[in-house]
């Protein structure tokens, strides 16, 4: 009787700093976009910057994921799980403390390394501390609606913290929470490994990491460096080598990272199609859609967020009823039927977007059915992509999910801003004909993307004084870079959806389950 109470008193406080360290980790993936705006300013940051910021933790995150699960089956997951803890509290103290953009850059970046190792260890730990079972069916429940609340309401949580404290506090919170966290685990947490652990594919984890970052680095940086500019063909061409010899590698590898002969299997592939359309158009929006709240419609950082709950909250409602709808009509109905309806969401958004009288009330029918479809569709990509493999490459399969949704996470961060900027380009040129040269509208554009002021844009572009008093123009030219934004999303995730259709091929899935 005092074993068992024992043992559950043990199981109780862990799975307390498990759902801690999974709050963590979702808040800073959805609280960070609030205070955006706030950091252009503060920090005098550029819209390139305000990317970078963003995608640093996404990038070091997809470049540790794969690699933290080998290190912690071969060393331990508790002790990956504490290294990685401290790591992430302490690059949020460095986040929350700087006063450099480049600064925070590279601290965001190693807080990724940390949430990313911390995020494989927390899976592991939940499977090897809780019995098979209810026990870790309930354990996995709570640990999701914990990561579900921190991206449900990361945006009001940020927004308020900011209002309150100052936008450092985004960054600091996490210290004393980690803290907490790191002294819960150490007493709780059982130590577990895996003798039989695979060695660690360093090449295949290098050439990833470095295709991705060359990638993003081409999007992000191409109009400064140019885009056919010796620099930048070179850059493009390292990339494709880089990806080139991660295939190659991993196919050699007799126990590779990513297996690629799990997309001959229909269910994974229409199931990753559903996991790369959310992180092609819901999720990097979100890094997007606080500006527009707060330069376009001039809310202030807590109204924003608050506005941001319409784009979040049905993510967290809606899974229950996506998966009994799985069940009854199968995923491969309901996953192209979610993509679909996030794409519904991003024309109603675009559509209040441009109204005359656009506000958050004009935004809220398309912010709504966004956030439902992400909703149908995320629960039974993961549970399809795993459960559509062997048991024993469901670790592996998780995996490349995880990594496809960081990886088209990061990239589109980038694309997204290109598109937006992209418009506002366009608008620019035809309000202000010969009144600035093309350099001069590029970096126009991005200050205005980037949430500037009017009062700042005049301040560096005397010329706009004249021609823009009262900052209409800019106005106006914001809100077609967003309406380019929201239709590159919702035209982008309804050809993934269609795609992800077609894959599944109703007919043929349970041939291709068999393959």
């Amino acid at each position: 009787m005092d074993i068992s109470y024992t043992r559950s008193y043990k199981n109780t406080v862990a799975l307390a700093a498990i759902c801690l360290a999974q709050l963590m980790f979702a808040l800073e993936i959805s609280s960070v976009p609030v205070i955006l705006a706030t950091l252009e300013q503060t920090l005098h940051a550029s819209f390139k910057d305000l990317q970078w910021i963003m995608n640093a933790y996404t990038i070091a995150c997809t470049t540790v994921l794969m690699a933290a699960g080998t290190l912690a089956d071969r060393y331990g997951r508790k002790l990956l799980f504490v290294i990685s803890l401290s790591v992430f509290a302490a690059a949020s103290l460095i986040c929350g403390l700087t006063h450099s953009a480049p600064l925070l850059i590279a601290a965001r970046f190693v807080q990724g390394m940390g949430g990313g190792a911390m995020l494989i260890c927390v899976i592991a730990i939940l499977s090897s501390q809780f019995k098979e079972g209810p026990e870790r069916v309930k354990a996995f429940g709570i640990w999701g609606i914990f990561l579900g609340f921190g991206l449900g309401f990361g945006p009001m949580i940020g927004g308020g913290i900011a209002a309150l404290s100052g936008w450092q506090w985004v960054f600091l919170v996490h210290v004393p929470i980690g803290v907490v966290t790191l002294l819960l685990s150490l007493g709780s947490v059982e130590e577990s490994s895996d003798p039989e652990a695979k060695k660690l594919d360093l090449v295949g984890m290098a050439t990833l990491s470095l295709a991705v970052l060359g990638l993003t680095y081409y999007i992000t940086q191409g109009s400064e460096i140019g885009f056919t500019s010796r620099a930048a063909l070179c850059i493009i061409a390292a990339t494709l080598v880089s990806f080139i010899v991660f295939v190659w590698v991993e196919q050699m590898n007799p126990h590779p990272m990513f297996d690629f002969s799990v997309f001959r299997i229909r269910r994974f592939s229409g199931a990753i199609m559903g996991s790369v359309g959310m992180n092609f158009s819901f999720w990097p929006f979100i890094i997007f859609l606080p500006i527009f709240y707060q330069t376009g419609l001039h809310y202030d950082v807590v109204t924003a967020g608050l506005s941001l709950l319409a784009y979040t909250l049905p993510t967290l409602v809606v899974p229950p009823i996506a998966e009994r709808l799985s069940h009854r009509h199968q995923p491969g109905v309901v996953i192209p039927l979610g993509m679909f309806t996030i794409g519904l969401g991003f024309i109603l958004m675009r559509f209040g977007a441009t109204v005359s009288m656009a506000s958050g009330w004009t935004m809220l029918p398309g912010s709504l059915i966004a956030g439902i479809g992400l909703g149908l569709t995320n629960t039974p990509t993961t549970n399809t992509t795993t459960g559509s493999v062997p048991s024993n490459r469901a670790g592996m399969a998780s995996g490349m999910d995880i990594s496809g949704r960081l990886i088209s996470l990061a990239v589109n961060i980038a694309v997204m801003g290109f598109v937006l900027v992209a418009g506002i380009v366009d608008y620019l040129r035809h309000a202000l004909p010969n009144a600035l040269s093309a350099t001069d509208l590029q970096t126009l554009a991005e200050r205005i993307a980037g949430g500037g002021s009017i009062e700042s844009l005049h301040e560096h572009f005397p010329v706009l004084g004249q021609a823009d008093p009262s900052g209409a123009i800019m106005h106006a030219a914001l809100v077609q870079g967003f309406s380019w934004l929201m239709l590159y999303g919702g035209l982008g995730v309804w050809v993934l959806g269609a795609i992800s259709f077609l894959i599944f091929s109703p007919g043929k899935a349970e041939q291709g389950a068999r393959a």
